[in-house]
């Protein structure tokens, strides 16, 4: 069936005197109805995004398709199950490798609210099944897991990070509210997990963690917990096979009694890194964006960009060496927005772009950006009479 594209033009100032016409086109999604939690990656020059359909109390399942001439193709069904923890910021990730998917999902292992594994099915694009219905965790504690973010390998198969919580189950006795680890391993090309290492012992309960592939090797960023409750997002990188001792990105002092859930993103082009997130550091929210240039990671002083109160949910995406895009919710005293804005790494800041009105609720998810031919992917979700489903625009980056 021939594809439509709806086409919403807007006119975007930029600078004082000149104006530039921004289409945003919306690509149809037509999957049916109940659709939400979706990843949209961009590897090896394609588009991919998974999704999970369900409704609550009934059967979930995980879907992957690709973006193949401005189309979303017939999804494959990945794998399903009626024992699944679903949730808003916790979504599905995937990644390809040549001809290899791999992608995540929760699993519930015992009756508690949060008591889930994380599973994982390596699979050929065309569909042949590798390895499926695998733990990433195999600590056999009935604790939460979750917060997965995977990579491909330089070679082959993959590198996954992920958030927790068999060392809090330890220490329940104590306090309902014990900190999370986050770990990171690699998955072979036959499912195979191995070398696993523990990079904290001490991390934010529920925000995304992220992971990206720089001239040196995997770096991971995430939001740390002190022992004084200070929340900042920190950083390991690999280097000759060995993580490194994290490290802040930038010193917030950001001290919350509870996690914000609301993860970091983090994107690297060559030996340039750009990390974005969101603090409320001293009560006054905000999105922030750092660059590194350095062979060496070392992060300059960062960039605020909300104009309004930030809500955060960012990302980031390169648009070429010197300069990236960062997506991110924020709202006046009417309504919230999804915005973005052009930021390069000597500091310079295009004005804002809206790229849509947008629900503050926890059911718009986490929209998710990407990048290809100078053309800029957003997805979301929506959500219309208790009905979930995912919204996908793109727009030319020429118009900035």
């Amino acid at each position: 069936m021939k594809r439509l594209l709806y086409v919403l033009t807007i006119i975007f100032l930029f600078g004082s005197c000149s104006k530039k016409e921004i289409k945003i086109i919306e690509i149809p999604f037509d999957f049916g109805i109940n659709n939400a939690e979706p990843n949209l990656v961009a590897q090896n020059g394609k588009l991919s995004l998974s999704w999970v359909n369900s409704i609550r109390g009934k059967e979930a399942t995980l879907f992957y398709t690709q973006l193949e001439n401005d189309a979303w193709s017939a999804p494959t069904k990945i794998t399903s199950g009626n024992d699944w923890f679903v949730n808003w910021a916790d979504f599905p990730a995937n990644a390809t490798n040549g001809d290899l998917l791999l992608t995540s999902h929760l699993k519930k292992s015992a009756a508690g609210t949060y008591t889930y594994d994380v599973v994982l099915n390596l699979q050929q694009l065309n569909g042949e099944i590798v390895k499926k219905n695998f733990l990433l965790n195999t600590d056999g504690v009935k604790a939460e897991h979750g917060f997965v973010s995977i990579i491909p390998n330089t070679t082959e198969g993959f590198f996954i990070t992920w958030l927790d919580g068999r060392n809090t189950v330890m220490e329940m006795k104590e306090s309902h509210h014990k900190a999370m680890t986050i770990r990171t391993a690699e998955v072979s090309k036959d499912g195979t997990v191995f070398n696993e290492v523990q990079l904290d012992g001490r991390t934010c309960d529920c925000c995304q963690t992220s992971i990206t592939a720089t001239e040196n090797g995997p770096l991971i960023v995430y939001r740390d917990r002190s022992n004084t409750e200070i929340r900042d997002i920190y950083y390991s990188e690999q280097i000759n096979g060995v993580w490194n001792e994290p490290k802040a990105v930038f010193k917030d002092n950001w001290k919350i009694n509870g996690c914000p859930v609301n993860g970091p993103k983090v994107v690297a082009n060559n030996k340039t890194i750009a990390v974005s997130w969101f603090t409320a550091a001293n009560g006054n929210p905000k999105v922030k964006l750092a660059f590194s240039t350095d062979s060496k990671v070392n992060f300059k002083e960062p960039i605020v960009l909300n104009d309004v109160a930030a809500i955060g949910r960012v990302d980031v995406a390169f648009i070429n060496e010197k300069e990236v895009l960062v997506t991110y919710m924020e709202s006046d005293e009417m309504k919230t927005y999804l915005r973005c804005k052009k930021v390069s790494v000597s500091g310079e800041v295009s004005k804002t772009f809206t790229i849509s009105e947008i629900n503050a609720s926890r059911s718009t998810g986490v929209p998710q950006l990407e990048i290809l031919n100078n053309e800029a992917y957003i997805v979301w979700t929506i959500s219309n009479d208790k009905k979930n489903q995912i919204k996908t625009v793109k727009f030319n980056l020429n118009g900035f």
